[in-house]
């Protein structure tokens, strides 16, 4: 067996050491793109916030704003419909209506149906799915049907009497 000269050993270390230092920083600079492509685009992150002009919705009317690309319902509630909203009888995800109403005449639900995702229509008191024949009262609480919880209430702030945004901010 040969011997191996001192300096031969100190440079293959160095090499070997030099080689994994390049080695790792190349995939440290592959990840890069990598990681940038899971962030949100541009036209994703310009829908994260909606701006609402409250003030062209009459009392007992309702809008549907896309947020997110999902249907947004913001319904302005007449007293009659508040005060029919404060009872949870027959509801079958007993939620109270102050809680899912930072003001009580306005109320903001995402239009999508908890069962399969389908979109309820506004009649009468609440929203009806015909899909699969959920219903939901006043306030998006589930009242019959297959639904298993209600009607979600994103996150929203008011930024005046008339202005509303939805989404975080």
């Amino acid at each position: 067996m040969e011997q191996q000269n001192p300096s031969d050993v100190n440079r293959r270390s160095f090499l070997i050491k030099l080689t994994s230092v390049v080695g790792g920083a190349g995939v440290a600079a592959a990840c890069v793109p990598l990681v940038s492509s899971m962030n949100p685009s541009s036209d994703v992150l310009a829908k994260a916030t909606v701006e609402v002009d409250l003030s062209g919705i009459p009392v007992g009317g309702m809008h549907t704003i896309a947020w997110q690309g999902k249907p947004v319902f913001v319904l302005h509630r007449s007293p009659e419909e508040i005060a029919a909203s404060a009872s949870t009888n027959g509801v079958i995800d007993p939620e109270p209506d102050a809680k899912r109403a930072i003001k009580p005449e306005w109320l903001i639900v995402l239009g999508i149906c908890t069962h399969m995702g389908c979109v309820p229509n506004k009649e009468g008191p609440g929203w009806v799915c015909h899909c699969h024949g959920s219903q939901y009262d006043d306030s998006g609480r589930v009242v019959h049907g297959p639904a298993p919880r209600n009607l979600e209430v994103p996150p929203y702030h008011f930024l005046s009497d008339t202005k509303l945004i939805i989404g975080k901010a």
